[in-house]
């Protein structure tokens, strides 16, 4: 991958170049330099990617790490050699918040030019790499607006418009859906995007340039983002949308999954993974694994578990009442608190009550390090119990996760779009009844597929299908919709903004979407413990479009983490 990003970096120098002259062949009078047939759409197919699914680590950090994996209940900190209590992010944070606005809103540079290139009469026009400018516009748009509600859609890619209005997430989600029935229909019967210098392959991250795999994807995302949509005011064409989707191809095979792979070798600031966050900052920037995700896994027999989280460490742990302040008089709360989360999962130890030598109470523990154990960090833990989380109890991701670049070591890939999720979307659709079909089969399709990603073997998966209650849709209908979004929130371990969505538009697992109450053990935020339900925009939206993002708060409601979005009502 890393040839390709400098393939691609050259060839951009080229082509602003070129494009700088009055006649773009004046590039051939320079002996040293790209002709205008070596320059191709492909060498920006990498790059427009990657900066949508691993930016530089600033965002990677600051957005997805700090926001949406942890509004999505799969990581946590808090944990007691942690930076900061769990409560981060769920009080508004101009500089955290402006790190994610800043990397979703300016996307749309590196999009547009993709965009202009390809299109009819651009520099390097090509219909195809035009559908695939259309599909990525699609996978952006999903997320940008399912994290911040009405953002500039229909005029944020005219260069002639400074200050594009917001639309509504209704316009924009039928927008997409139209422009990703566009793509589809550019591409048609195509499997390839040209010949000689205008095939793509290892330039494509996604599919290698199969443009059947890029047309199913966008009938998948079609499917999904017509399901989100479905029932919320305004979405009158989302049932047509599902039809659509259903009766075409899909991502539903080991095959078709979007994995992009992590490079291992480029800066962190050209191309980021988690391990660029956990190796440079020491302990206190790491993070665990959420209790609802382990106890899930747990409770079920999950086979992924270990691939998705570590045992904790165990050994002794000694729990020290505070000198002063409000946690002296919650100390055994606190105590009791973290003990029961090792009761509630089996863990054996023994406890030894006593005093220090200052006359403050203490709490001696002795896990054996002999039986793997694993325990999740309950979400959302606030700065008065910080001090007795301690991380020798709680699960950190598995070592395939966190992984440091230029080590040797895998690393697990960005997750795009998954064949699981194809399958789990389907099902959903017929349980709904807003299509027929056999919603059992697809669901364990969708779970089979799913733990295929993690390397689960075939024997452990056929046993989970044949063995647990969960892996059945043998309930009512809103039983069964409970355990499809479960399971598509639980494949989309690492994804964390569509894991976020899952659980704001579904309200599963319900444990997190009920947000939080008890104040000596959780952090209210500014949210009134209520679960987040947008970002706010950052000041950058109000510093250079001020007006439209005043009448988009004015439309969608106040400017706060919990006004409920379009879809999600």
């Amino acid at each position: 991958m890393k040839k390709e990003i400098m393939k691609m970096g050259m060839a951009l120098a080229v082509l602003l170049f070129a494009i700088s002259c009055s006649d773009f062949d004046e590039i051939n009078v320079k002996p040293n330099a790209f002709t205008s047939d070596e320059v191709s759409a492909k060498y920006f197919v990498t790059e427009t990617q990657i900066q949508l699914y691993a930016p530089n680590r600033y965002p990677y950090w600051r957005a997805q790490l700090i926001h949406w994996d942890r509004f999505a209940g799969q990581f946590c900190f808090g944990f007691n050699g942690s930076w900061w209590n769990d409560g981060l992010s769920y009080t508004y944070d101009s500089a955290y918040t402006d790190a994610a606005y800043d990397y979703l809103s300016g996307y749309t540079s590196s999009l547009s030019a993709f965009l202009n290139f390809v299109k009819e009469g651009g520099e390097l026009e090509n219909q195809n790499y035009y559908a695939i400018g259309l599909i990525m516009k699609g996978l952006y748009y999903q997320t940008y607006t399912d994290v911040f509600g009405m953002v500039p859609y229909s005029e944020a890619l005219n260069p002639d418009i400074i200050t594009p209005v917001y639309d509504s997430q209704a316009v924009i989600y039928e927008g997409v859906i139209n422009e990703l029935n566009q793509a589809m229909e550019i591409i048609g019967s195509s499997t390839v995007t040209g010949e000689g210098v205008e095939l793509l392959s290892n330039n494509d991250l996604f599919f290698g340039g199969d443009l059947q795999q890029w047309k199913k994807l966008a009938n998948t995302l079609k499917l999904r983002m017509a399901l989100r949509a479905q029932g919320a005011p305004g979405a009158d064409f989302a049932n047509a949308a599902i039809t659509e989707a259903m009766a075409a191809d899909l991502l539903v095979l080991e095959t078709d999954n979007a994995l992009m792979e992590k490079d291992t070798e480029i800066s962190q600031w050209s191309n980021a993974a988690y391990g660029d966050v956990w190796y440079n900052f020491g302990v206190g920037s790491n993070w665990t694994v959420g209790k609802t995700l382990i106890d899930y896994l747990q409770n079920n027999n999950d086979p992924r578990l270990p691939m998705y989280a570590q045992p904790i460490d165990g050994g002794e742990v000694v729990f020290t009442e505070p000198v002063e302040g409000p946690g002296v008089g919650l100390f055994a709360k606190h105590v009791d608190f973290i003990l029961a989360q090792l009761d509630n999962v089996g863990v054996s130890y023994t406890r030894v009550d006593g005093t220090n030598v200052d006359g403050q109470a203490t709490v001696t523990i002795n896990v054996a390090t002999d039986t793997p154990y694993y325990v999740g960090q309950p979400t959302r833990l606030n700065s008065l119990i910080q001090t007795h989380v301690k991380e020798a109890l709680f699960s950190r991701p598995a070592q395939l996760i966190i992984n440091a670049k230029n080590q040797g070591n895998d690393i697990f890939p960005e997750i795009v779009f998954t064949a699981a999720e194809g399958n789990f979307l389907q099902a959903e659709a017929i349980v709904k009844g807003l299509a027929t079909g056999d919603a059992q089969t697809l669901y364990q399709n969708g779970i089979r597929q799913a733990m295929k990603i993690w390397g689960v073997d075939d024997a452990s998966i056929e046993t989970f299908l044949a063995t647990e209650s969960i892996a059945l849709l043998n309930g009512s209908a809103e039983e069964n919709l409970e355990k499809i979004s479960v399971q598509r929130w639980i494949a989309a371990y690492t994804d964390g903004s569509e894991a976020w969505s899952i659980v704001r538009d579904s309200g599963y697992p319900s444990e997190l979407s009920a947000g939080v109450s008890d104040y000596d053990l959780y952090s209210a935020g500014t949210l009134n413990g209520a679960y987040p339900q947008r970002m706010r925009y950052g000041t950058g939206a109000y510093n250079t479009n001020g007006p439209n993002t005043e009448a988009a708060n004015a439309a969608q409601g106040p400017d706060l983490q919990g006004t409920t979005l379009w879809f999600a009502q």
